[in-house]
C-alpha cells in the first residue's frame, strides 16, 4: 500500500478523531501541570495568558493548513478534522480571554471594558474572539441547513479576518517588548496559507475557498 494511501486509511479510521482530540488537549494539560508545579516562571499568570493565546493562534494556522495539505498530499479525509480543530481555536481563545479577565482584571467587568477601550491590541483581540464565537456557534450541520450552504460558506470565510486580527493583536502585544521574531514566523505562515488560496481562486475568478 502506498504511504499516502496508508495515511489516508488511518485518517478515516474511527480512532483517528479521538486521538486528535486528545493531542489537541495536551497543550492545556502541559500548562495546568506547569501552573500547579510552579513551572511557568516568575509570573505564571502572564505566562499562562500568553501561552493560551499562542496555542489559539497555532490551532488557527492548523485549521487554515487543512485544505492546502489535503490537496497537496492527496488526503481528502483531513477535511473531517477541520471542524474539530476550528472549535479548538475557539476553545483556546476562550481560555486566553478568561485568563486575562481573571488574572489581569480580577473579573471586574467595568475594568475590563475600560481596558478594552484604552488598549487597541485588546480591542482587536476581542473583535477576533467575537468572530470566532460566531463561527463556533454556526459550525454545526443544523446551522448550515438554517443559513444555507452559500451564506454559511460566506460567513465562515471570515476566518481570514480572524487570522488578520489575531496576527495584529499578537504584533501589538509583542511590540511593547520589541519582540518580533515569532510575529514574523506567524505572519509568514498565515501569509503563505492565504496566498495559496488566492492563487487557487484567481485563475477561475472564484471566491476565496472555505478553509
Amino acid at each position: 500500500m502506498p504511504r499516502s494511501a496508508g495515511v489516508q486509511a488511518w485518517l478515516q479510521h474511527p480512532v483517528a478523531k479521538p486521538v486528535v482530540f486528545v493531542l489537541a488537549l495536551l497543550p492545556l494539560a502541559w500548562l495546568v501541570v506547569g501552573a500547579v508545579g510552579g513551572g511557568l516562571g516568575a509570573n505564571p499568570a502572564e505566562a499562562l495568558i500568553r501561552a493560551l493565546g499562542d496555542w489559539a493562534l497555532r490551532f488557527l494556522c492548523l485549521v487554515l493548513a487543512v485544505t492546502p495539505l489535503r490537496v497537496w498530499a492527496g488526503w481528502p479525509a483531513l477535511a473531517r478534522f477541520r471542524r474539530m480543530l476550528g472549535l479548538f481555536v475557539f476553545f483556546y481563545a476562550l481560555l486566553h480571554l478568561l485568563a486575562y479577565a481573571w488574572f489581569d482584571m480580577g473579573l471586574e467587568l467595568q475594568d475590563i471594558a475600560r481596558d478594552i477601550a484604552k488598549r487597541p491590541f485588546i480591542l482587536v483581540g476581542m473583535l477576533a474572539w467575537v468572530l470566532l464565537a460566531v463561527l463556533a456557534a454556526t459550525s454545526l450541520q443544523r446551522a448550515m441547513r438554517w443559513l444555507g450552504g452559500r451564506r454559511w460558506q460566506a460567513l465562515h470565510r471570515s476566518v481570514y479576518v480572524v487570522a488578520l486580527l489575531a496576527l495584529l493583536h499578537f504584533y501589538w502585544m509583542r511590540s511593547g517588548k520589541n519582540d518580533h521574531a515569532e510575529v514574523l514566523v506567524y505572519a509568514a505562515v498565515l501569509g503563505g496559507l492565504l496566498a495559496w488560496r488566492l492563487w487557487r481562486a484567481w485563475p477561475q475568478g472564484k471566491h476565496l475557498e472555505y478553509p
